[in-house]
């Protein structure tokens, strides 16, 4: 792509520096991101579904709902819904959460990328007006790359994360990402993001004296 077919913010950004690319990504993100999300989301809101179902039921049959509150019988009809308050809001919270990460998955699915561009020192982000720059030198240098027919997708991972608590186990580090989806010529992509994040690692290069007295 070519620098004349870019916004023109982001030629102001890029000024006269010289650039390895300039690409222009299909997706915001990942289709096995979206994938993932949607299956938890059906799952969950089929969970939700089935209680909510088996409350209903009875009621529309004209029939009593009988379950235990604190360890107590009750019941309840259409003509008496008041003890069904309690645990219809909880129901009711469950089910959003559920209707909430549907909506996240179809805006995983069909939110449009953006361009990037790279050059010796840099990584430049531009979607919908907001411009994001990245240092090479806060990548990782672990990379993951997925190609499919004629569009790929790049998972760049950076050095800044969260720790994230495990049921078992001691707390993990999950490393921060940024995503270039949808991409034409993803191999050549990766190898020069590659170049890039090696020329600049801040990391101290250890020297080994071999000579001996």
């Amino acid at each position: 792509m070519k620098a004349t077919q870019i916004p023109v913010e982001l030629r102001t950004v890029i000024d006269s520096e010289p650039t390895d690319f300039i690409i222009k990504s299909a997706r915001n993100y990942p289709i096995k991101s979206a994938y993932g999300l949607l299956v938890f989301s059906l799952f969950w809101n089929g969970f939700v579904g089935f209680f909510i179902f088996i409350i209903a039921r009875p009621l529309f049959k004209g029939e009593e709902v009988r379950f235990k509150s604190n360890d107590v019988p009750t019941s309840a009809s259409l003509e008496n819904l008041e003890p069904l308050v309690v645990p219809g809001i909880f129901i009711g919270l469950f089910a959003l959460v559920g209707i909430g990460m549907f909506i996240g998955a179809m805006v995983l699915f069909f939110q449009k990328g953006g361009y990037f561009v790279g050059t010796k020192t840099r990584l430049i982000k531009y979607r919908k007006g907001e411009i994001t720059v990245t240092d090479w030198e806060q990548f990782s240098g672990n990379i993951k790359m997925q190609n499919k027919s004629d569009l790929g997708d790049l998972e760049l991972e950076l050095r800044t994360g969260k720790m994230k608590s495990r049921n078992k186990g001691s707390d993990k580090f999950v490393p921060d990402s940024i995503f270039i989806s949808g991409v034409k010529n993803v191999f050549e992509i990766e190898k020069k993001c590659r170049v890039r994040i090696k020329e600049n690692d801040p990391t101290p290069k250890i020297v080994v004296d071999t000579a001996y007295d």
